[in-house]
């Protein structure tokens, strides 16, 4: 089905489970406060009569009902077909559950509020009783003769008989059983004649047009028999091979564009991360300030030059912009470069070194548990970088890639940590490892993927696992 479908058939599901997950939330707190139900509950196990105002803790549905469809979100749980698998409906559900009682408890830490213990296990279970309940009454719905009719949608396939036999084999999966395909029809020889007799007499709800560019004649006289019956034509923008951009539709001041893009899409998730980039460097800013103001002075005390080392990195699309990392070498470390080059432990443009002589005792020590890269929380602030992503290179050292296709580790924002960072970080030798696990990152980006790599991270710098 059409993107924009799905996006509002998405969007209506997600507005139904946030207000199951609010209503959870007050069944969960009704059930555990009640006295009868406490009563009941006395055989098995012994709870407290909690007697503490709803109104009190009203304020966690501000965070519960956007949180809830979100995560779902990030577990796939609204690109399953509409009658899935119970099982992989089940599973995502229970995760999604878990993981928002995960966030009311954090959100009840943060905020200091106390309530008893057992509102956010009832939460998760009533949440997923509930929403899961949902989805079967939904899947009994769709499955009646009389959804069945209303959701039917009936197509007639244009095309060459190669491209109109590949579009009938790939319309055969699971998730498009509501589409009927009435005809085939071949753009070269069956005339407009017989197209519109077809939308005169079958009910034909919309017409798929699958063509190359040399048959772009043809196609405007099927688009235009369509416009003329008022019946949607759907022309497959298929007219060029491409290996890995993917291929979206888009106005450009009134006029129709095909977009070919590699990177992630806006969507909400994009601007949610921007959010968690700005409130997470701000934060962890105010927290390590005391730590920054140490690690300064002692920087200075130790070795002369300056505190921050200042670099120019190639940030999103290649865009210099300043780094700023606590200064961990010799202030001369950029002109005896050129003397240590043929010690170069990295293959390809990157130049690191074990035990590299320029690097102070402290900087050592600092880069182990990666205390010299907090500076670039500013540049997080400041929208250069993000706290997740590819890490920037030197610019001129973006300038010797031998392989352009190592360029698109550019295409989004540099990050404070990313794959190669959990992944071994300097055990790294191959520098087309370093871009491979960039690639996937990219190629498989998703707010959830960002916060494991996160999490992922903070073992990784408290053990300084992988530096040198």
């Amino acid at each position: 089905m059409l993107r924009r479908d799905r996006q509002v058939r998405m969007q209506i599901h997600q507005l139904m489970d946030a207000c199951l997950f609010a209503v959870s939330f007050w069944v969960a707190y009704t059930c555990r406060t009640s006295p009868a139900v406490i009563e009941f509950l006395a055989p098995v196990v012994t709870l407290q009569p909690h007697e503490q105002p709803f109104n009190d803790i009203a304020w966690l549905l501000v965070i519960l009902i956007p949180a809830a469809p979100l995560i779902l979100e990030a577990q796939g749980f609204y690109e399953r077909p509409l009658l899935g698998s119970r099982w992989t409906t089940a599973w995502q559900l229970s995760k999604g559950c878990v993981l928002t009682s995960v966030v009311l408890i954090i959100a009840l830490f943060l905020a200091r509020t106390q309530i008893a213990r057992w509102i956010p296990v009832w939460f998760a279970m009533t949440s997923f009783v509930l929403v899961f309940a949902k989805e079967e009454i939904l899947r009994q719905i769709f499955r009646s003769d009389l959804a069945r009719a209303r959701m039917q949608r009936r197509f007639v396939l244009v095309g060459t008989p190669e491209g109109t036999a590949r579009m009938r084999k790939q319309l055969r999966a699971p998730a498009l059983e509501g589409l009927e395909i009435l005809a085939e029809l071949d753009l070269t020889e069956d005339s407009s004649d017989k197209l519109r007799e077809y939308l005169h007499n079958y009910g034909v709800n919309g017409v798929i047009v699958s063509a190359k560019h040399s048959y772009f004649e043809h196609v405007e006289s099927v688009i235009r028999a369509c416009e003329l019956e008022g019946v949607e034509a759907w022309l497959v923008a298929d007219f060029f091979s491409t290996q890995i951009s993917r291929t979206t539709f888009d106005d450009f001041f009134g006029r129709p564009v095909l977009v070919f893009r590699t990177t992630p899409e806006a969507s909400w998730q994009s601007v949610l991360k921007q959010v968690i980039d700005f409130v997470g460097a701000l934060v962890l800013l105010v927290l390590t300030g005391p730590l920054l103001l140490l690690i300064a002075l002692l920087i200075r005390l130790t070795s002369p030059g300056p505190v921050l080392f200042r670099q120019l990195r190639s940030g999103l699309n290649g865009r210099p912009f300043t780094i700023y990392k606590f200064r961990t070498m010799v202030t001369d470390a950029e002109q005896r470069k050129h003397e240590l080059e043929s010690m170069n432990e990295m293959t390809g443009p990157v130049f690191k070194m074990t035990n590299d002589p320029r690097i102070t005792p402290l900087g050592r020590f600092l880069r182990k548990y990666s205390l010299d890269e907090l500076p670039q929380l500013v540049n997080v602030l400041k929208g250069e970088m993000s706290l997740v992503g590819p890490r920037p290179l030197p610019v001129d050292e973006v300038k010797r890639f031998n392989d352009f296709a190592h360029r698109r580790r550019l295409s989004v924002k540099p990050g404070l940590t990313c794959l190669w960072q959990i992944s071994g970080r300097n055990e790294v030798k191959d520098f087309k490892d370093w871009v491979r696990l960039d690639l996937e990152y990219i190629d498989n980006w998703s707010l959830w993927l960002d916060l494991k790599i996160l999490w992922r991270t903070i073992p990784v710098v408290l053990t300084g696992a992988g530096a040198k």
